[in-house]
């Protein structure tokens, strides 16, 4: 008896070919993706610079950062535009040789040299931090000690200058503030896609397809009233989670509830639209799941939230950018916690639209008022 339920199972999943594929294939892929991708330590890190003292000796930490090849320089007007393009995402770090650097070191005063480092990515800011040794190798600092035989005897501090790291928007690198406000859209991304990917498969599977069919709805009808109220379940989630992180964990509020509340709405008709276009192309329930997990787990780990991109190969980085998750992210850290503006986040609000839309689009046309 178990021998022929045995038979049975292994002859229902060889009549459903798209549901094999997906057992067999979809590991291997994400495997050769992920061994490629994954990495905790970027190379070519952007940082923005001012060199206020250009000398011998601020060109003697420039040029070693260039040879390391672990920072990638560009140069700024001021402190201020370091701060900026840090907040901005432009720059992952930034580095300030001040005025007075050269006759600090040539009266042997240590001066100070301050690096600054994004915190909102706990794992790549510590990355930076460790190889800001860069700044302060022994190439660098060989030929910035004076000693004038003529003058009296002075004590010649054990380095030439003092490198000031300073971490901005997490100074604390908490952890909790890095990954909560993805774990926000992850959660909702399980739940809309599981929902939506499902709703006509199982109209389908039910036998009430039919009767749907048969009415004189239209297909943008149809489409959108499927959409409709798993946005609004959706929004009490986003919600519900959020208001849990602030009071539980103290995560920082918004600078704007009204963006705030935007980035929810575009992010979950990005979501659902795309859980509703995976359910027009699968024909049961089972591949409508395999393939929303195979979504899910790569918007997990390449788009940034726990891996930053930046680590990743370049032939890789598109298909980063070709996940939803990764401009929620982006929004979402810049809202919370390096007060972003509408403006300066409204390249990642128009992605998401364009992904809205387009998902949108494409189950409008795909859904055919026809059993077939």
């Amino acid at each position: 008896m178990i021998y022929s339920l045995i038979r049975k199972e292994f002859i229902q999943l060889r009549r459903d070919p798209r549901l094999v594929a997906f057992i067999v294939v979809m590991p291997i892929v994400l495997t050769a993706l992920f061994g490629f991708a994954l990495k905790l330590e970027p190379d070519n890190v952007k940082m923005a610079y001012v060199n206020q003292d250009p000398s011998f000796f601020s060109n003697l930490i420039e040029t070693n950062i260039w040879t390391e090849g672990y920072f990638q320089l560009y140069p700024v007007a001021d402190l201020d535009a370091i701060r900026e393009e840090i907040r901005l995402g432009h720059a992952r770090a930034g580095l300030l040789i001040p005025a007075d650097f050269s006759a600090g070191l040539v009266e042997n005063r240590q001066p100070t040299v301050s690096l600054y480092i994004d915190g909102t990515m706990p794992s790549l800011a510590t990355a930076m931090d460790n190889n800001s040794s860069a700044i302060t190798d022994e190439a660098v600092t060989t030929d910035m000690y004076f000693s004038d035989p003529d003058a009296p005897p002075v004590v010649i501090a054990p380095e030439p200058f003092i490198l000031d790291v300073n971490i901005l928007f997490n100074p604390d690198k908490i952890e909790t503030w890095f990954f909560l406000p993805g774990v926000v859209g992850v959660l909702i991304m399980q739940v809309a896609l599981i929902l939506t990917s499902t709703t006509i498969v199982r109209e389908r599977e039910s036998n009430t397809l039919e009767q749907l069919l048969v009415s004189p709805m239209t297909r943008s009808q149809f489409i959108l009233g499927k959409i409709i109220p798993y946005i609004i379940i959706s929004l009490v989630d986003f919600y519900a989670i959020l208001g849990f992180s602030w009071l539980v964990f103290d995560l920082p509020p918004p600078n704007s509830q009204a963006v705030l509340f935007l980035l929810a709405l575009v992010y979950l008709s990005a979501l659902l639209s795309m859980g509703l276009a995976i359910s027009t192309i699968s024909q049961t329930q089972q591949q409508a799941i395999f393939i929303s997990i195979f979504v899910l787990i790569p918007s997990m780990l390449l788009s940034g939230f726990i891996f930053p991109i930046e680590a990743m190969p370049s032939w890789i980085q598109p298909v980063a950018y070709a996940i939803p998750f990764t401009y929620f992210i982006d929004i979402i850290r810049g809202i919370l916690l390096k007060a972003n503006s509408f403006s300066e986040l409204l390249p990642e609000f128009l992605a998401l639209l364009g992904f809205a839309l387009g998902f949108t689009t494409f189950s409008i046309l795909r859904f055919r008022k026809t059993l077939a």
